[in-house]
């Protein structure tokens, strides 16, 4: 994830709360910053997956290394 893409996501986030007249921008904040990361964990997975000698194992490490990019 980018600052561009935090950048985009926070603004977002203040929108959306803006709108709906709410006071929690931190928590839609939150829920678009889960959706993107799960996002990105399932187009690990499936990557991998693709692969038959990957294992469980080597899904979750490629998980893992995303956030030392």
């Amino acid at each position: 994830m980018t600052k561009d893409d935090i950048d985009q996501m926070w603004n977002q986030a203040m929108n959306e709360a803006v709108k709906n007249g709410e006071n929690f921008t931190r928590y839609r904040f939150a829920t678009l910053v889960a959706e993107h990361e799960r996002e990105a964990c399932a187009k690990v997975a499936d990557h991998y997956s693709m692969h038959d000698q990957d294992t469980p194992a080597d899904i979750a490490e490629a998980i893992r290394a995303r956030s030392q990019t």
